[in-house]
């Protein structure tokens, strides 16, 4: 992709993101439910009560509203968390490493299974074992993510306990905040039992977010294998004497994993989405829990904050993956779409 053509990708993400602003705040002005309400305690006088509307920018029009959110979101400023009493932006720097160290796993998992399985089915298609691989594909893509986390709850936490359902870390294990990416800072730092106590935390989740992902992946994989593989390139390899693996390998995967690839970023940016259940179901405090708390506690500022850091996600990923396959595949560099 070049520079221009980056350029204005990211111009057209701006009226996305106000379009995705504007949707959310009207939609959490007019759903019933007031959140001053929640906030104050019982017998508080109305004058109380106007004060922390006023303080919370609720006593104007919607369109005021919106205006003075717009301007303070462009300065930096996403406002107060009426749950949290905190600054939104420090709460989500704090809680977004933990959802991307989660979702990356999780991707990376899916990757490999829906790889492997792919590859395998590709290989053997036409035969039992690859019906076999296929219907178990289907039936794994057609459970979702949260009905998974309950399955493996009940399994790692109740029936087999061998993992931690709950949680980030071993409580015992004392760990720095630092950036909040600490998976990776402790694999650079070389503590392999954070390390190790952050992955078995992972598992469970991570699994409930990329089964799912992993069946898409391999029966998009094979497709685009099959058809790589009655090519008239692969039919030359084959005259030539390669053997079946190196042409499966070598020819036909190369060329058929563009389209898996594409894919991946897509539903890499749904995985994300789906932490919002899946970190509630494991306790894992993550930006996805938050995003529950702050539903349920009609933290308008924390909601919308919340709201446009998964559209930037969405639209980074997207962006970042775009470049890849155009640098993947010289044929495409020259295009403008």
């Amino acid at each position: 992709m070049s520079p221009q053509l980056l350029f204005k990708r990211l111009l057209l993400a701006l009226p996305t993101l106000f379009g995705v602003g504007l949707v959310v705040f009207i939609l959490m002005r007019v759903v019933p439910g007031d959140p001053i309400a929640m906030m104050i305690p019982p017998g508080a006088s109305p004058q109380d009560i106007a004060t922390l509307r006023a303080h919370y920018g609720l006593d104007h029009s919607i369109a005021v509203q919106f205006g003075i959110w717009v301007k303070e979101v462009l300065h930096g400023n996403f406002g107060t968390s009426i749950t949290f009493r905190q600054d939104v932006l420090g709460l989500i720097g704090e809680r977004l490493p933990a959802t991307l160290e989660l979702g990356i796993v999780a991707m990376l998992l899916a990757c490999v299974l829906g790889g492997v399985v792919g590859v395998l089915s590709s290989a053997w298609h036409g035969g039992a074992l690859a019906g076999l691989l296929d219907g178990g594909a289907a039936l794994v893509q057609s459970i979702p993510d949260f009905l998974w986390g309950l399955v493996f709850i009940l399994v790692f936490g109740v029936l087999l306990p061998w993992l931690p359902v709950s949680g980030r870390l071993d409580p015992a294990l004392s760990q720095d905040a630092g950036t909040g990416f600490i998976l990776l800072s402790n694999v650079a730092r070389g503590r392999w039992d954070i390390v190790g106590s952050l992955l078995s935390h992972m598992v469970a989740p991570a699994l409930a977010l990329g089964l799912p992902v992993s069946a898409m992946l391999a029966r998009v994989l094979k497709a685009s294998m099959q058809e790589a593989l009655g090519s008239d390139y692969v039919m030359l390899a084959r005259l030539k004497g390669l053997s079946g693996t190196r042409v499966l390998l070598r020819e036909a995967l190369p060329n058929a994993i563009t389209p898996t690839l594409s894919l991946s970023a897509v539903q890499f940016a749904f995985l994300l989405g789906g932490t919002v259940l899946i970190e509630r179901l494991f306790s894992y405090p993550g930006i996805g829990s938050l995003a529950i708390t702050a539903v349920i506690g009609r933290d308008l500022p924390l909601i919308q904050a919340v709201v446009l850091t998964f559209a930037v996600l969405f639209i980074s990923i997207n962006l970042a993956v775009d470049t890849l396959v155009v640098a993947l595949n010289p044929r495409l560099r020259g295009s403008k779409a």
